[in-house]
C-alpha cells in the first residue's frame, strides 16, 4: 500500500515537471514571437512608415541580418508583408517591409498610387534617404549584424533595389531585384552578388528587357555566361571576383512566385559584405 502511494506521488511529481516544463517552454516561445510593429519615420520633412518585424529567436553572436524589401508600385508594405514572408524563412533577421509614396510612372501619371525613385537623383533621393534613416533606426534599435544587410524588391520595388546598388553598394551585402532592369543605373555600379527574378511571360516589364539587363550584370559582376542549377528553375553563375549571380527564371508572368521570399532568403544567407 505504501508502495503504491509513493508510486502515484512520484507520477504526479513527473507530469508536474513535464507540465511546467511545456509552460516554460511554452513561455520562451512567446517572449521570441516577433510581432508586426507599424514604425514611422521623419525623412526630410515627409512622414515615412515602414512594417518592422524583429527577430523571432535568439539573435546570432555577431548579429542578426538586415533586409528591406520594396513593394511593387501600386502595392503596400503590408503587401509585402504577406507575399514575400522573409521574416518567416528567416526568423534571425530583423525584417524591414518599406511603404513608399505617391509617384508618377508611365502607367500611372498623375502618381495617384505609391512606389518608389528607381535611379539616384530622382524625387530629391527622397526614397534613398529613407533608407538611411530606417538602417540608422534598426542598427540603434537591434543587434545587427552591419556586414548582413539585404535589399531585394519587385517591379517598381525591383527598381527602388537597383537604384540602392548604385547609391549604397557599400553597406549592402546582396541585392534581389525581381521582374525588374538595372538600365543606365548599371553604369559605374560596384559588382555585388544578386538574385534575378525573371518572368518568361512578363508583358508589364518585358522579358526580353530583363534578359538584357541580366546580361548587364553578369558581365558586371564577371560571372560564368553558363550557369548551374541548383533549384528548380535557378541557375547559379560563379563570379571570378566573388559576385555570384543566381537567375531564377520562371514560367509566370510579371506576378513573382509564391516561394520568391524562400529563394531570396536562401540566397541571402550566402552572402556577407565584403
Amino acid at each position: 500500500m505504501i508502495k503504491k502511494a509513493i508510486y502515484s506521488i512520484f507520477v504526479a511529481a513527473l507530469l508536474l515537471t513535464i507540465f511546467l516544463h511545456h509552460r516554460a517552454t511554452d513561455a520562451a516561445t512567446t517572449l521570441f514571437r516577433a510581432e508586426p510593429i507599424n514604425q514611422k519615420f521623419n525623412v526630410g520633412g515627409l512622414e515615412r512608415t515602414a512594417i518592422i518585424v524583429p527577430n523571432s529567436v535568439a539573435v546570432p553572436k555577431e548579429g542578426s541580418p538586415l533586409v528591406f524589401i520594396f513593394h511593387g508600385h501600386g502595392g503596400t508594405a503590408r503587401n509585402s508583408f504577406n507575399r514575400f514572408e522573409i521574416h518567416r524563412h528567416w526568423p534571425e533577421a530583423v525584417v524591414v517591409y518599406m511603404q513608399g509614396l505617391p509617384t508618377a510612372t508611365g502607367r500611372d501619371p498623375n502618381g495617384e498610387r505609391p512606389g518608389w525613385q528607381n535611379a539616384p537623383g530622382l524625387h530629391g533621393d527622397r526614397d534613398l534617404k529613407f533608407f538611411d534613416a530606417v538602417a540608422g533606426w534598426a542598427k540603434k534599435t537591434y543587434k545587427v549584424d552591419a556586414n548582413r544587410i539585404y535589399a531585394g524588391g519587385h517591379s517598381n520595388g525591383g527598381g527602388m533595389t537597383y537604384a540602392l546598388w548604385s547609391a549604397r553598394s557599400n553597406v549592402i551585402a546582396a541585392f534581389a531585384p525581381s521582374a525588374s532592369v538595372f538600365g543606365y543605373k548599371a553604369t559605374g555600379a560596384t559588382p555585388k552578388p544578386a538574385l534575378l527574378i525573371i518572368g518568361k511571360g512578363d508583358n508589364i516589364v518585358p522579358t526580353e528587357n530583363q534578359e538584357r539587363s541580366a546580361e548587364i550584370v553578369l558581365k558586371l559582376n564577371q560571372c560564368e555566361a553558363t550557369g548551374r542549377g541548383v533549384a528548380p528553375n535557378v541557375k547559379l553563375h560563379k563570379s571570378k571576383i566573388g559576385a555570384d549571380t543566381a537567375m531564377y527564371v520562371h514560367n509566370g508572368g510579371h506576378k513573382m512566385p509564391d516561394n520568391t521570399g524562400e529563394m531570396m532568403v536562401k540566397f541571402f544567407k550566402q552572402q556577407r559584405l565584403k
